[in-house]
């Protein structure tokens, strides 16, 4: 059994410890797409403690995260952030979906008109 404890309303079944960024991942998404429509924020991941496997969400996911968490604290619905980009709601629907591939300079306009800075480092 797959269980996250920052969401302990999610959890799947993995056969083999192979499984578990594939399926965790899903997982996390579909969480994570289902915060989004019901309006709650998806909550930062805390330390992992002892003995316990993490899930590594793919970069863009996260950055998507980030935006979507950002609109849901603003209470900015994406046809707000369509207007605010200048954009139609229908790129603003394909900017928020996390399964939607989408260019960083894309994301960075979004934030721009969510008033926030997306800033990258390297470690």
């Amino acid at each position: 059994m797959l269980e996250f404890r920052d969401l302990p309303e999610v959890n799947t079944e993995i056969w083999d410890v192979s499984e578990l960024q594939s399926v965790g991942t899903d997982a996390l998404v579909t969480a994570l797409d289902i915060c989004f429509e019901l309006n709650r924020t998806f909550p930062e991941p805390s330390e992992p403690r002892e003995g316990e496997l993490t899930v590594d969400l793919p970069f863009s996911v996260v950055v998507k995260m980030l935006l979507l968490n950002t609109m849901v604290a603003s209470s900015t619905r994406p046809c707000d952030l369509a207007r605010r980009m200048k954009a139609t709601p229908q790129e603003v629907n394909r900017i928020v979906n996390l399964r939607h591939t989408t260019k960083i300079d894309t994301l960075e306009k979004a934030f721009k008109a969510l008033g926030k800075e997306l800033t990258l480092s390297l470690t």
